[in-house]
């Protein structure tokens, strides 16, 4: 079986395995206590602080260590929003940051705060202008990621940090996608990452916080962790993130090299072996083992099956793999294709020979469930000078399946209306007509769901 899904949670790294065990034993006692078995603790506790905030490129006193990337990113905006308060009350974030600092950004926002969500190109990079433009006297906070974790392009945090920093603004960054590969370049303020991302354990969080940022804790006063993460600390595990990021960036540079060359393998055959794909994210800017792709006329779901069986683990960003029925925000976000999503995040030590097997796989594979989907037949009537296609109660891909069907059957300059109840259908439409060269008009309202309007231009 070949784990290719490292960006949703990198396999264990050694070290990590190593240490972990090791500090069982001496790790166990309340570092607080001044016995000798606290004592043995705290000695463990203050070397992985030290280890840790060496990587990350901050002092020690700065970094606390949370019970997950979720719990620092959701203590680290808040406690800035608060010590900001005086400030004002708007937050800035970018459309595509990770769910747990969207959901702090509608907390903020449903407790009477304001929220500007900066949009970001079809690449999914933000602009610097951007994060200028959104700018105001009363932002106390903004926050960006130092890379994608669905399609893995690396955005511009040291330029970004450099206009927040002029403004008197600080800027929290996510680091979690990238801080096993280095140390997050620029003048930012706050950071937050998550030890499972980079190979260490599950249940450890970093949240930085450098001196002079204004920060009020939110919560009950907790005297662990400088006040900052409430609880006993898990030190074993502490110890085993702090040795497994040393372990990673030592090997850092060499497999960054190798992995970018797999992933760039896989960019460049899978639109050649697959037809009517689209590789989504920026092709050269982006961190090294992740690579995204979208299929047309593939329900994801099926798709991620299908290679499971074939032992591939990956995931996806398509609408169809969620209980939500809704595409990622991500790929919202981008306006790209969002139907028969693959997300492939290579682990370190990847074979090249897995992704060798992996390219001969997936063209069957996406055949298959082609082959499965193109069963539905299209009901299509003419109205006035328009075909009407029903996808009404039909989940992607069937209404872009339905549409491609029948775009043949009107003139040049006709027109094609396609009733959509879908969510999935507002982006992956449009994004259909970008890919076979038709023309979208748009969108109008219909009795049911809405009305996606295609004119044939060839």
């Amino acid at each position: 079986m070949s784990y290719f899904d490292a960006a949703s949670s990198a396999p264990l790294h050694p070290v990590a395995r190593q240490a972990l065990q090791a500090s069982l034993d001496e790790g166990w006692a309340d570092p607080a206590r001044l016995y000798r078995e606290g004592r043995r603790a705290r000695m463990l506790l203050d070397a992985a602080r030290e280890a840790m905030a060496e990587a990350v490129g901050c002092r020690p006193d700065e970094l606390v260590f949370t019970s997950s990337g979720t719990r620092a990113a959701h203590s680290g905006i808040a406690g800035a929003l608060a010590g900001r308060r005086r400030v004002g009350r708007h937050l800035i974030v970018s459309a595509v940051e990770h769910s747990s600092v969207l959901h702090s950004a509608e907390a903020f926002e449903a407790d009477g705060g304001s929220v500007t969500r900066v949009p970001v190109e079809r690449s999914g990079a933000v602009t610097v202008e951007s994060y200028e433009e959104a700018l105001r006297p009363d932002t106390a906070l903004a926050c960006l990621q130092s890379g994608n974790h669905e399609v893995g392009t690396e955005q511009p945090v040291a330029s970004v940090a450099e206009v927040c920093r002029a403004a008197g603004v600080p800027l929290l960054v996510d680091a979690a996608q990238s801080l096993g590969w280095g140390r997050v370049e620029g003048d930012w303020s706050l950071l937050t990452a998550s030890a499972h991302k980079w190979g260490g354990p599950s249940g450890v969080g970093l949240l930085v916080v450098r001196k002079g940022v204004r920060f009020a804790p939110q919560g009950p006063v907790d005297e662990r962790e400088s006040g900052r993460a409430a609880g006993f600390e898990n030190i074993p595990a502490i110890v085993a993130a702090a040795a497994s990021l040393r372990a990673v960036r030592a090997e850092a540079t060499q497999e960054a090299i190798r992995l970018r060359e797999l992933t760039e393998r896989i960019r460049v055959r899978v639109p050649r072996l697959v037809p009517d794909v689209e590789v989504v994210g920026d092709p050269v800017r982006r961190l090294p083992g992740i690579v995204t792709f979208s299929c047309l006329y593939v329900d994801g779901e099926t798709l991620l099956h299908e290679l499971d069986r074939s032992g591939f683990s990956v995931s996806s960003g398509s609408s169809c793999t969620s209980s939500t029925l809704t595409p990622s925000h991500v790929l919202r976000a981008m306006g790209v294709l969002s139907e028969g999503n693959v997300r492939v995040s290579l682990p370190l030590g990847t074979p090249a020979e897995d992704v060798e097997r992996f390219l001969e796989v997936l063209p069957g594979a996406v055949a298959g469930v082609r082959e499965k989907l193109g069963a539905p037949v299209a009901e299509a009537v003419v109205q006035g000078d328009a075909l009407v296609v029903d996808s009404l109660g039909k989940r992607c891909p069937i209404p872009v399946i339905e549409l491609a069907k029948v775009i043949g059957e009107v003139g040049v300059g006709g027109t094609v209306r396609v009733l959509s109840d879908d969510e999935a259908a507002r982006l992956d439409i449009p994004a259909w007509c970008a890919m076979r060269g038709q023309e979208y008009v748009g969108e109008e309202p219909a009795d049911r769901g809405s009305a996606y309007v295609v004119r044939r231009l060839t």
